[in-house]
């Protein structure tokens, strides 16, 4: 019968840790850097070569990897705008048209229309695979984490998984 091998203390172990983050946004649409937040996960999580996965659990929120610097963060929102115009009038907003039918659903009394929301959450990614190397992020020089808010101000989740190798 095969015996599994002991591990000593300097050999790497693999490791996961994870989190569920609340945050509450206060505008209808914002960029929150979240950069420090994953940083302090991973810094906490002891991985020292490994990968943070950070995603959103909201469907009109999304995660971006990009500058912090407010005139590009103002043109992205504008594209953002020239995608998914709010003055246009979405089928997801017809919410009669939503509550009857073979799709009927239950929705709730305080059900907002937000089809521009959601119409720009499907252009921008709900989650990141972030690298970890010597125990912290590896981000580029001017890179920054954001949870992106569409559809706010609300209480909003990220989770964070971090695994990787942990040395002693």
């Amino acid at each position: 019968m095969a015996t599994k091998p002991e591990v000593t203390e300097s050999e790497p172990v693999f490791g996961i840790a994870k989190d569920l983050v609340e945050l509450r946004t206060d505008r209808r649409r914002q960029f929150i850097d979240v950069t420090e937040l994953v940083a302090e996960r991973v810094r906490r999580s002891g991985v020292r070569d490994g990968v943070a996965c950070v995603q959103t659990l909201h469907t009109t929120t999304a995660l971006l990897v990009n500058e912090n610097e407010p005139l590009l963060l103002e043109d992205v929102a504008r594209l953002l705008d020239r995608l998914a115009p709010e003055d246009v009038r979405y089928a997801h907003d017809d919410l009669d048209r939503r509550r009857v039918g073979p799709r009927a659903v239950a929705l709730p009394a305080d059900e907002p229309e937000n089809g521009e929301a959601h119409c720009k959450a499907v252009v921008l990614p709900a989650s990141a695979a972030l690298t970890i190397a010597d125990g912290r992020l590896l981000l580029g020089r001017w890179q920054s984490v954001f949870l992106v808010e569409l559809d706010g101000p609300r209480n909003r989740t990220l989770s964070i998984v971090v695994l990787g190798v942990r040395r002693p």
